[in-house]
């Protein structure tokens, strides 16, 4: 099929890659504009076009989708379809009846759960022990459009949003390419969502990496994992902030502290009070502008006690 893709982050490269290796004709690549990144701000291009150009894909980066001007550009090129992998703007309505097939979507949840911009975090966060992901149709929604194709997969019991995104991404490049398949051979229909099941997750924001410990220490480990690499978990410790890189549910541990106490420390790593007389072990921790230490690293260089406060 001559296809039009739409794509930035790392996430999209396995399916734009995956397209190609497939024999589809990729007319045109769209992605963000580059814009500073890091510390030091400087200018970076989005994995998507990087990789574009390493196949020799002809690419542009509009500043917006909007206007005569680019729905000009796509008749154009007059693609069968659009699949779009994590472009990271919603497509204006007039360019949806544009291709053949429309735009097809790759979002990485089983939709209706966890429509919106963070499904990879808030299905470990909210203790879901299978996402997966899927293709739809879009339509002037966020994520409402029917669906086409979903492939499910556990959560491991270990596992970081990090590692989850790449597996979703590979997972999702075979999707993608089976889907299309699907759609020309007539084997592929969409099939409405049940709008009653949908959960709609936030966008990820700085303060919500700051530790509640009134939560239990389930539902903290299983931020500690969602919010991996960013916004990470943070708490105040001395009067410093102090991130939370490793935290694992402690033992039991009786007593009626309030939440934020220390209730224990040990080589395996400090024990604090949460929510419901739950116990968080924390394993791995970094004072803000110094190095990540282990716990008893940690320990020894600031000589925690027990009966101390994070707050």
């Amino acid at each position: 099929m001559r296809i039009v893709f739409f794509g930035t982050p790392d996430f999209a490269v396995p399916s734009l890659r995956a397209l190609v290796e497939a024999g589809h004709e990729v007319a045109l690549v769209v992605s963000r504009p580059d814009k500073p990144a890091g510390r030091r701000l400087r200018v970076a291009t989005p994995p998507v076009v990087a990789e574009a150009r390493r196949l020799g894909l002809a690419v542009t980066q509009p500043a917006k989708l909007s206007g005569e001007g680019f729905a000009a550009r796509l008749r154009e090129v007059a693609a069968e379809v659009a699949v779009v992998v994590a472009y990271g703007r919603l497509i204006p309505a007039p360019l949806l009846a544009i291709p053949r097939w429309g735009f097809v979507n790759l979002h990485p949840s089983l939709l209706p759960r966890h429509r919106g911009p963070s499904p990879i975090q808030w299905a470990i966060a909210s203790g879901d022990s299978t996402t997966g992901v899927s293709t739809m149709l879009l339509d002037e929604g966020m994520d409402t459009g029917p669906i086409l194709l979903q492939r499910p997969t556990a959560i491991g019991p270990g596992e970081r949003a990090l590692e989850l995104e790449r597996r979703l991404a590979e997972l999702g490049a075979e999707l993608v390419v089976a889907t299309l398949a699907g759609l020309e051979a007539g084997t592929v229909r969409p099939q409405p969502q049940d709008h009653r099941l949908a959960t709609v997750t936030p966008k990820l924001e700085r303060s919500m990496g700051r530790v509640d410990w009134h939560l239990t220490a389930q539902e903290l480990e299983r931020r500690c994992r969602a919010f991996d690499p960013w916004p990470g978990l943070y708490c105040t410790f001395r009067g410093g902030r102090l991130k939370v890189h490793g935290l694992e549910v402690g033992p039991p541990l009786a007593g009626t502290e309030p939440p934020g106490t220390v209730v224990a420390v040990s080589a395996s790593g400090i024990s604090v009070r949460c929510g419901s007389g739950t116990v968080a072990l924390l394993t791995e921790l970094q004072r803000e502008g110094r190095r990540r230490l282990p716990a008893d690293a940690f320990i020894l260089g600031e000589r925690v006690a027990r009966g101390e406060r994070m707050s």
